[in-house]
């Protein structure tokens, strides 16, 4: 049985006050009994985070990382930087990065076979534009993505990953795919993992992220293929996200 799991993108937003704000309420409120939880929070506030979550059950992860372990790469962060603080988890190919900051899918592929060899969690962010939706290629596109993950590390690598679909044309927008919509892109990644691995296909887990708030999380969450959420605008919002938590659990 897959865990439910709920994933803070703070992307670059906060203060020292925010976050130790923010830190606290998710510390009080956020139960991980019965889900899992993570912050990606941004580099510099990384410190805080590891502190502010220590001894609870909420992990806590980096937004990026570099392939290199070290070098003449200013500013980038490498993995070995990231598991110093704690971090468990990574995000990879965000839609961000891959439309303003160039990442294609083999960078992404890169990228998430250097999160496993350091032995962080890459959470593999796939997804189509607005315009690639109604040209009808959404299947394609994230056939694509994965394809290009599963050449660089296998079956096997994917399957210590998490994925996170997330619909490009819903991220900060305020619109979400419908449950069935959102269910219906998950069901085709599930079964297409499925042709390669049954047994990984049946045990990764795949979040939902797009404009999701405590509002739409049971429904989202209720959907048969949907294990959780990446939660972007609404994290920043303590009782938003803490109530999304709950809706997962």
């Amino acid at each position: 049985m897959r865990r439910a799991l709920v994933a803070a993108n703070w992307k670059m937003n906060g203060t020292k006050a925010k976050v130790t704000e923010l830190l606290a309420a998710f510390k009080e409120g956020i139960s991980t009994d019965n889900m899992d939880a993570a912050v990606f929070a941004p580099f510099v506030y990384l410190p805080m985070t590891e502190e502010g979550l220590s001894g609870t059950g909420i992990a806590w992860g980096g937004q990026c990382s570099y392939t290199a372990e070290s070098g003449a790469f200013t500013g980038e962060t490498s993995l070995a930087m990231l598991k110093e603080f704690g971090c468990q988890y990574v995000l990879v190919g965000h839609s961000e990065r891959r439309t303003l900051f160039g990442e294609t899918n083999e960078v992404v592929a890169d990228k998430v076979a250097a999160a496993l060899e350091q032995g962080v969690c890459p959470m593999l962010c796939i997804g189509e534009t607005l315009e690639e939706r109604e040209s009808g290629i959404t299947e394609k596109v994230v056939k694509e993505q994965i394809d290009a993950v599963i050449a660089k590390v296998g079956i096997e690598g994917l399957g210590k990953s998490v994925i996170a679909y997330e619909p490009v044309w819903a991220i900060g927008t305020g619109k979400t795919a419908t449950p069935e919509q959102a269910q219906e892109t998950h069901a085709y990644i599930r079964k297409m993992i499925s042709e390669h691995d049954t047994n990984v296909a049946e045990n990764i887990q795949i979040l939902y992220g797009g404009s999701v708030k405590a509002a739409s999380a049971k429904e989202l969450f209720s959907q048969p293929d949907i294990d959780g959420g990446l939660v972007g605008g609404a994290s920043l919002i303590a009782e938003e996200f803490v109530a999304i938590c709950a809706a997962a659990g």
